[in-house]
Formats: C-alpha cells, structure tokens, sequence
C-alpha cells in the first residue's frame, strides 16, 4: 500500500533560501548535481512521493530560484532572515503535519519522503556523523543522542509533540552540499 493512501492530504515543503556563499556559485538551490539544479533534483523526489502538494519558500536572496520553481510548486515568499524563521514563516501557509526538505539535498529519494508519511508526530531524520565523516562530507551541525554524534539530514515532518529523531544509515541522506567538497561527494553518489 502507498503510504499516500495511509495518510491523504499530506504536504510538502522545500525551503530555497541558501545563498551560497559557502559554495561561492550564486544561489544554493540552482547549484548543480549531476547537471541539473539541487533544488530541481528535491522536487523530482518529492514529485514522485506519495505527498499532495508541494510548496517551495523562496526569499529575497534567491529570485532565479523562485523563477526556476514557480511551475513546479506553490511559491511561498519569505523573509530571508535564516532557516528557523522561514521555516516558521512557510508553515503558518503550508500548516501541518508536513514534510520539510533543504535544497541542498540532493540525492533525497520519494522513498525517504514516503516513509514519513503515516507519522503525526514531528520527525526529524538524522544520519550518524561517522558516515559524514567517512564519505568526507563536512557536518553542518551534530549533536549527541543517547551517546552517538547525530547529524540533521535536512529532512523532517514537522507535526504534532516532541520532536523525534529517526536515525538512519543512508549515504543519500548524509550529503546536505553547504562546501563544494559536499558536491563532488553527491556526483559520486549520483
């Protein structure tokens, strides 16, 4: 059974507003992996996952990304003022439960987005920083649970009660590209 069928009326929400300048490549989701757009290769994940609609939040720093993703999902306008504030900004439109991607994810597969899908409680996918370590991709942030360095993926569902952390072991979630070093990784892995 698709889990689109578990749980109608799920959304998703990629967030665009990365204007690399750790990349030093002008914006962040239209850095390319594989030839095609970071954010491009997000939105064929979620396309082809078991979610209803999908929303991209875009911010003043990255107009040719909301131009290269208007056709492709509904465009949600935010500040620009960092990742935590738009991502609230984007919810209050988007409401939840909802899934939530980075951009910069872009080896994200419709499976990862449609294992979260029968979940109403907020999820936040992580990968072991070892495997980060070990595929040479540079942790953004890492934190410590139950004794294991974690690293966020950069996917989540944001729903209902305490954030959960859902370990998993999968190089594709573990390459979030922030460094061009990050890139050359993920053209590997693709």
């Amino acid at each position: 059974e698709h889990p689109a069928l578990r749980r109608a009326g799920m959304d998703a929400l990629v967030l665009c507003g990365g204007e690399g300048t750790r990349l030093d490549a002008g914006e962040k989701p239209l850095y390319e992996v594989g030839g095609e757009p970071m954010v491009g290769r997000v939105l064929d994940a979620l396309d082809a996952s078991g979610v209803d609609t999908v929303y991209a939040a875009v911010t003043p720093q990255t107009p040719e990304t909301r131009a290269y993703v208007r056709d492709r999902a509904t465009v949600i306008d935010t500040a620009g003022k960092g990742y935590v504030a738009d991502l609230g900004a984007a919810l209050e439109t988007v409401g939840t439960p909802a899934v939530t991607a980075a951009a910069d994810l872009p080896l994200l597969a419709a499976e990862h987005v449609d294992s979260l899908l029968d979940r109403d409680r907020s999820t936040s996918v992580c990968v072991p920083t070892r495997l980060q370590r070990a595929l040479d991709v540079c942790p953004d942030r890492t934190h410590t649970v139950e004794g294991r360095e974690l690293s966020p993926s950069g996917l989540n569902l944001v729903g209902d009660g305490a954030d959960r952390i859902d370990r998993r072991w999968d190089a594709r979630l573990a390459v979030n590209v922030n460094y061009a070093s990050d890139a050359t990784v993920a053209e590997r892995l693709c």
